[in-house]
């Protein structure tokens, strides 16, 4: 599944980069992103999943985000493009209630290590175990 953005690229410049393209590797959960400023991260449908920007996992304000876990197996089943700004992941565990805008993805995958040491440390302290994949 690809998705292209016809922006163009080398758009070096911009301060909202947009990705370019967006492939979707279902057989290894992966999401593939490729912006205008040359940035490209791989993130995985868990990581996705647990970063979802739906208050069902943010919460509806600071301190009330909740906890995901048990998402190690989940993947995409379908992407929506919402407009020129984001798109919707339709998650195999039903969940397709947030909106991935393209600020959100390029920071989760800027931020990519900081972001899951963070999640780890937060499932350790809540007794939690991420089974192996």
């Amino acid at each position: 599944m690809v998705a292209e953005n016809s922006t163009g690229s080398g758009n070096r410049s911009s301060k909202n980069p947009k990705p370019v393209e967006i492939k979707l590797h279902q057989k290894s959960h992966v999401l593939e992103l490729h912006f205008d400023d040359g940035f490209e991260c791989n993130l995985t449908c868990e990581y996705l999943r647990v970063f979802s920007p739906s208050a069902e996992v943010q919460g509806h304000g600071p301190g009330q985000e909740v906890l995901q876990f048990g998402k190690e197996d989940v993947n995409i089943d379908q992407m929506t493009p919402q407009g020129n700004y984001a798109v919707k992941l339709h998650f195999d565990d039903g969940h397709d209630t947030g909106l991935y805008t393209w600020q959100h993805l390029y920071a989760l995958g800027k931020n990519y290590e900081d972001n899951w040491a963070e999640y780890l440390d937060r499932l350790e302290q809540a007794g939690k175990v991420r089974k192996s994949t």
